[in-house]
């Protein structure tokens, strides 16, 4: 019995780091879907805008959390609009190398 004394305490510290990293992935993956999920929300918004003859970059940057902004690219095609903005990694305000883009298009109604 004395040499299985520590036994839990080492296989706690084992399992420790591997939770702490399966948290993060989990965590980025839910950064990542909400990076698309507020491209998509910011692409629409400079759709409707860029259709009646507004600003599409301030009414894309309007629909984004700060976070989001500064990496802001938008592109107004001919028949849509393009919005792409930087994954954020681990952190909302660490912005990272990916980037993640959506396009909507509208069509004006007679």
């Amino acid at each position: 019995m004395a040499r299985e004394e520590g036994q839990a305490t080492v296989e706690l510290l084992g399992v420790v780091p591997a939770l702490l990293v399966l948290g993060l992935v989990v965590w980025q993956l839910t950064l990542v879907g909400h990076a698309a999920w507020m491209a998509a929300h910011a692409a629409r918004a400079a759709a409707r805008a860029d259709l009646v003859g507004e600003d599409a970059g301030a009414a894309a940057r309007s629909a984004l959390p700060q976070a989001l902004e500064p990496g802001l690219h938008v592109q107004a095609e001919e028949a849509a609009t393009r919005v792409e903005v930087p994954v954020p990694i681990v952190h909302p305000e660490w912005g990272g190398p990916v980037r993640i883009a959506a396009r909507a298009a509208l069509e004006p109604v007679p």
